[in-house]
């Protein structure tokens, strides 16, 4: 698709709604939009369960609503008590604090099987990294989670800074290796575990970390066709068995 389309609000229903917001108020970077767009289209007019951490005013979780349609079911979860009042039909509003762990494991078992989880709540290090450990198996097998907001990881005041250990942007790179640890040379250090096994994908945006869950089973390689020279191939490493 081009880029210039699919920025364009004709092209996109989320900045589309958001340009006539008939309903509550909503804070976007602008191009939050089409990353959003590009991993929930496939939810769209399906039974599915979406879990946004931060509400606001309330506005994008009817954005939500008229997004993703009438068999979604709308969960927003806040630890301001004000906002319990939000709720409405085919909207829910769990009142909580997501820094706190105690909570989160609560909130998975009350939540049960959750298809998008959308972290844009305090935005500090520990309530990110939290969000998604505590949350991450409540993710159907083909879902997603998007953290978003995570240019505070360059903010010591949210308890991030550059290459800071802490930061959940320091956490993703380690899930990066996570992802990839079905190539390990070294199995007894560094091993394929939950992870690895069950994420595809990451992507990383400006100020958005989305990781797309699905199998992901061990590598094979594969080659076809007929050789054009005499081919001596290198000893190939092999993956580990686990």
């Amino acid at each position: 698709m081009n880029d210039q389309a699919s920025s364009s609000p004709a092209a996109n229903p989320l900045r589309a709604y958001f340009d006539r917001n008939p309903g509550r108020l909503m804070y976007k970077w602008a191009h939050y939009f089409d990353i959003y767009h590009r991993h929930f289209e496939r939810f769209r007019g399906q039974p599915c369960t979406i879990v946004e951490v931060g509400v606001f005013h309330g506005g994008s979780l009817q954005m939500w609503r008229d997004y993703l349609g009438p068999q979604a079911r709308i969960i927003g979860v806040d630890i301001d008590p004000r906002l319990r009042d939000l709720g409405e039909p085919g909207i829910e509003i769990i009142i909580g604090d997501q820094g706190d762990r105690a909570f989160l494991r609560q909130l998975a078992k009350q939540l049960g099987p959750i298809d998008i989880l959308l972290d844009d709540g305090g935005h500090q290090m520990h309530q990110q990294i939290a969000t998604v450990e505590e949350l991450y198996g409540n993710v159907q097998p083909d879902g997603v989670i998007l953290v978003e907001d995570t240019h505070t990881s360059y903010w010591p005041d949210y308890g991030g800074g550059l290459r800071s250990p802490h930061s959940f942007i320091e956490f993703s790179k380690r899930l990066v290796d996570e992802l990839n640890a079905w190539h390990s040379r070294d199995p007894q250090q560094f091993s394929p575990g939950v992870f690895t096994r069950s994420a595809r994908s990451m992507h990383f945006y400006d100020s958005i970390v989305v990781i797309e869950k699905g199998a992901h089973p061990q590598p094979t390689e594969l080659m076809s066709g007929t050789p054009s020279f005499s081919l001596d191939l290198p000893v190939n490493d092999a993956l580990p068995q686990v």
